[in-house]
Order: C-alpha cells, then structure tokens, then sequence
C-alpha cells in the first residue's frame, strides 16, 4: 500500500509498546499479499488465520502475538493506552522485549515521541519513516528493498538499522 491510503491515523496500527503496525510483514501481507500470507502460514505450518493480523488492538492477531503479547492486557488492566503512561516504564519485561528484534530497536524513541506529539502525529511520522523513497509504498522493517518497486533501502527504517537488520536473517 501506498503511505496516502492511510489517510487517518488508526490506533489499531499503533501498538502498547511502540510498533507500528503497518510496518509489520505480516500485517503487510495481510491487507496487500494474500499469496505471500498463505506462503507464511505454510511455512509456519499454521492456517491462514492463525497467521492473518489487523493491527495489534484489531480482533484479528497473528498467533503469536495473540499468545504471547504481554503489553496490550496489561494496559488493559491498568487502563493506559501506551506503555509510556505505566509508573512501571520501562518494565524488565518490555526491555527484553525490545531487545528481541531489530524490528524493535526504535520502541523507546516512538515510545517518547507518541507521549511528545500524541499518536496522530507518530503516525504520520511513521508513514514517512517506512515508505519507500521512490515510489511512496509502505514496506516491513525488513525489507531490504521495497515491496513495490526494489529500491534499496526500502525505507529510512531499513536505512538507519540494516546491519542490525542483516545480522537477524
């Protein structure tokens, strides 16, 4: 998808923790992929639907993080909408967290930039931060080159973290 199909920002796509969701290859191929979503179900020997996901406060979450996610009923329980607002921030359990992945590295900058700006605005930032330079489509924080078009870096998040990024794969 092109970043101007995300015309309004929608807090399913902005995560407890920080991730944008639209950054997600799984939400990716989700709304824009469906034969590269059955490839990823096939590969992770699960169904479609266990492997579909919305956004991170959608109905429809990836397995994964439908077992594991430990943020989002945590906020719940405390009533907060970002981990940022937790007398607890940051917990040992979100720093592990982001310490698990590149595509995690930015969580206390979008952390304190969601409590600065408020999320409309980190939205639309992230727009920027993971669309293609050349052809404006979002891509994943690892698509080393763009989903649409192959320019490489896909994004400035690919760009600022590729050699974290190449070290995962």
């Amino acid at each position: 998808m092109k970043k101007e199909e995300y015309t309004n920002p929608n807090k399913e796509h902005a995560a407890v923790c920080g991730l944008f969701c639209a950054s997600c290859g799984i939400y990716l191929d989700t709304t824009e992929a469906p034969e590269k979503l059955a490839k990823r179900a096939e590969d992770y020997e699960l169904s479609i639907d266990d492997v579909r996901c919305h956004g991170c406060r959608s109905d429809t979450l990836f397995i994964f993080c439908r077992k594991n996610c430990f943020m989002k009923p945590c906020a719940a329980e405390k009533k907060i909408d970002f981990c940022f607002e937790c007398p607890e921030y940051p917990c040992s359990e979100l720093k592990d967290f982001q310490s698990e992945g590149p595509h995690r590295i930015e969580l206390w900058k979008s952390q304190e930039r969601i409590r600065e700006a408020g999320y409309e605005t980190w939205y639309r930032e992230m727009l920027d931060h993971y669309s293609c330079p050349k052809c404006d489509s979002i891509n994943s924080a690892y698509d080393i080159e763009c989903r649409s078009c192959g320019e490489k870096p896909s994004c400035a998040y690919v760009k600022n973290h590729l050699e974290a990024i190449q070290q995962e794969e």
